[in-house]
């Protein structure tokens, strides 16, 4: 390595802060995590396989899925759409990582920029499905893979919001699951997780809020790179020991914090600190549309009357300023469109994003009435994404309503049947026994954690 300075020696503290968090993840045991802990990675495993196959209508990921499938090498891992299709494990990553991320409904990690459940689970269900691993060994890999995606994500915070997390995490997340359910010792789970690191991409954060759908193929691609990076470590191919620094510091130019790979190792855990979507967008606008919804509850049918929209929001929301969204993934990246469907329909359901009705009159012409105005002073995490959102009604009245921090995170967590409605509502038509099996996975059955993972994806009927 030949490196100066101060690059010399945030590469070595890089590369020794991972090797002792790499030397930590073999050691922990199912039974050593935490019950609750455990019981918040079943409910992220169930939450984000929802939200796979709440996509499963759309026309483009019933094409890659029925691709992936058709060419198939074999039929050993599900491809979560309800049709019964199977495929080789690596192109059942890739359509369940495809569809992962499409409806935005997916769970998040809220302490940064990061989305960890979706990054470990689409490639490490599939390989405990194709080894038969244990449904309570995947739930440990989950929570291992979460950590190391979370940490990696806190370890190299952007200097500015430019690569989506998507893109340049979702490698290191699959690695780091299918590593930990593989039970790799700490120097191969070190080579597999800095290689994963040198095959993340530099995925531009504003093609989500144009509406670039390879945004959401992103996580797939993650999920097979991952994946291979495990099976090349194995083969005596890893990464350097300052692998990610040359990758995010060097390269993507990001902060360093590396003390965030062992600081609190083992007493805190990154899952505990995630959030889960009942809205159907980005979770930045999650605050306006609840204001908003607190504006319907005050108002009742005074919001059909609304003329002009004024949004305060924090910089994250900010970003979200594309006034003439051409997809459903722009219209889910846009406040001006999220706050004019949340004012017209009341909520932020799948149905406020419907790529056939983005340029219905009303909703076009409330959207360019939408003005987005910096939050002044906005206070400390978890209250770091506000809104305040003023309405402007036909007889000039003006109204407002103000959320510090939307539901779903840490510090407002979802009552457990709110999440577990959720899942219900999205899994029954596709797999009518899975509400039933979910809600027992949850709540960390000894009968279903001992089976089989692939078992228990053959009970959902």
């Amino acid at each position: 390595m030949s490196l100066d300075g101060s690059a010399d020696s945030g590469a070595r503290e890089v590369a020794r802060q991972l090797s002792k968090f790499c030397e930590w993840v073999p050691t922990v045991t199912a039974g050593g995590i935490p019950e609750p802990i455990m019981r918040r990675a079943a409910t992220v495993l169930c939450d984000d396989i929802a939200a796979i196959v709440a996509a499963r209508d759309e026309p483009e990921v019933i094409k890659l899925q029925d691709r992936m499938v058709s060419r198939a090498s074999s039929k050993e891992s599900t491809v979560f759409n309800g049709r019964g299709g199977k495929a080789d494990r690596f192109s059942a990553a890739v359509a369940n990582g495809a569809a992962a991320d499409w409806c935005e409904l997916d769970e998040g990690y809220r302490r940064a920029t990061c989305h960890a459940g979706l990054y470990v689970i689409p490639a490490l269900i599939a390989e405990a499905e194709a080894t038969g691993a244990s449904t309570e060994e995947t739930l440990r890999a989950l929570v291992l893979g979460y950590e190391v995606a979370a940490r990696f994500a806190r370890a190299f915070p952007p200097k500015a919001l430019v690569l989506h997390p998507h893109a340049s995490l979702a490698a290191i997340g699959a690695a780091a699951g299918v590593g930990a359910l593989r039970k790799l010792d700490a120097k191969l789970f070190n080579a597999a997780v800095t290689s994963a690191s040198t095959m993340v991409a530099p995925g531009p954060y504003r093609h989500a809020v144009e509406g670039a759908l390879v945004r959401n193929v992103w996580p797939a691609a993650g999920a097979w790179c991952g994946m291979q990076a495990v099976e090349w470590a194995e083969c005596g191919i890893g990464g350097a020991p300052h692998s990610p620094y040359d990758v995010f510091v060097s390269a993507f130019n990001s902060k360093l914090v590396a003390d965030q790979f062992t600081a609190g190792l083992g007493d805190e855990w990154a899952i505990a600190d995630g959030y889960h979507k009942v809205h159907a967008c980005c979770q930045y606008s999650h605050s306006t549309v609840e204001a908003i919804i607190g504006l319907h509850d005050k108002l009742g049918d005074k919001m059909k009357r609304v003329q002009r929209v004024a949004v305060e929001t924090h910089p994250l929301g900010m970003t979200l300023d594309n006034r003439e969204p051409a997809t459903s993934l722009a219209a889910k990246f846009s406040i001006p469109h999220i706050a004019a469907a949340a004012c017209l329909y009341g909520h932020a359901g799948a149905e406020a994003f419907a790529g056939s009705h983005l340029n219905d009159a009303p909703l076009a012409e409330l959207r360019e009435k939408v003005q987005l105005v910096p939050f002044e002073n906005v206070p400390a995490w978890p209250n770091d994404r506000p809104a305040r959102v003023t309405v402007t009604l036909d007889d000039g009245s003006a109204h407002t309503g103000e959320c510090i921090s939307a539901r779903g995170g840490p510090d407002k967590p979802f009552d457990q049947d709110v999440i577990q409605s959720k899942i219900d509502g999205i899994m029954a038509l596709a797999y009518p026994k899975a509400p039933a099996v979910m809600k027992r996975c949850i709540a960390l059955d000894r009968s279903l954690l001992g089976t089989p993972w692939r078992n228990v994806v053959a009970q959902l009927g």
